[in-house]
């Protein structure tokens, strides 16, 4: 282990990034792997506080390059300037590499394009503002620069930037709601979240917009926090689930539905360097715009999501 002497006093993520002339996600994944040390003990929090004369030890390990493999897809890009893009990501693509990731991710694709990226958020999420689920399809904002990451994050911060969801569920809502309840890891599945009283706080309003014979009903989301599977998770609070998901509820003989009927359809955002105002509408896909059209009148359904008379829905709310 390499080790030096702290002159000043602040976080050990920071101290270490700094010292080391690195980004705070390369150190958090040092502590993470107990390879940082604090006075001989080892550290388990990138936020504890040093002290001036602390003695910081360190070990870097050569990490495995992570092999990506063949990139045989396509996104597409429903805008691009110098500052930002605005991608419609596809059903089972996942936004950055994970440890766990084995098939080619969001990232992957963007640097195999050959598309500048910003680092702020780190080596493996090169770009990357915010998230969707794996299988959540629909708009994502990607910063090409870190001063426009920096201000699109500002945005998410103080709600200038948001989504209007879509997503078709398997029993009609009796009314609009809006529901506020805390999300945490659901402590029986990890690979669910649920409603925990201990959970980091969450809001989603829900807008009734059109109902089949067939129980099956389209709606609209508005996120006002961004936790995982958020939607989801509120929705099955209020005991309905998006056609295809499994994993919160829902049942469909033998799989027939493959994915998470739920589409970020609508992308709302301050430019990052002009100040304009923008907004851009994700095409729905194949598969979700035939469930769409088996149980919706077209016209009606045009009528319902056209952007204009979404948002008025919310503002009733």
């Amino acid at each position: 282990m390499q080790t030096f002497i702290t002159t000043s006093s602040d976080r050990i993520d920071k101290v270490l990034a700094q010292t080391l002339d690195v980004s705070r996600n390369q150190v958090e994944k040092l502590i993470k792997n107990a390879l940082v040390k604090v006075n001989g003990k080892t550290m388990t929090k990138s936020s504890y506080k040093t002290v001036e004369g602390d003695e910081i030890s360190y070990e870097i390990v050569e990490a495995t390059k992570r092999v990506v493999p063949p990139i045989d897809f396509d996104v597409e890009i429903l805008y691009e300037d110098e500052h930002f893009l605005v991608v419609n990501k596809p059903s089972g693509l996942v936004v950055h590499p994970a440890p766990s990731v084995k098939e080619p991710t969001l990232v992957d694709w963007l640097i195999h394009k050959g598309i500048s990226l910003s680092t702020l958020s780190g080596e493996e999420r090169h770009g990357i503002v915010h998230r969707i689920d794996k299988e959540t399809t629909g708009a994502l904002v990607v910063a090409k620069t870190n001063d426009a990451h920096e201000k699109l994050s500002l945005q998410l911060q103080d709600k200038s930037m948001g989504r209007y969801y879509i997503a078709l569920i398997d029993c009609p809502l009796k009314e609009d709601i809006i529901v506020n309840k805390p999300i945490g890891r659901n402590a029986k599945n990890r690979l669910k979240m649920d409603v925990v009283m201990d959970g980091k706080s969450a809001k989603t309003a829900f807008i009734k917009l059109m109902q089949t014979e067939y129980q099956v009903e389209l709606i609209a989301a508005k996120l006002f926090s961004g936790r995982t599977h958020q939607i989801r998770v509120h929705l099955n609070a209020l005991g309905r689930h998006i056609l295809g998901d499994d994993l919160y509820g829902f049942k469909s003989k033998k799989g027939k539905i493959q994915r998470v009927n739920l589409h970020a359809y609508l992308l709302y955002l301050v430019h990052p360097h002009t100040g304009e105002k923008m907004e851009f509408k994700a095409p729905f896909f194949d598969d979700m715009t035939r469930y769409m059209s088996k149980y919706f009148d077209p016209e009606m359904l045009k009528e319902k999501i056209n952007p204009f008379e979404l948002k008025k829905h919310f503002l009733a709310l």
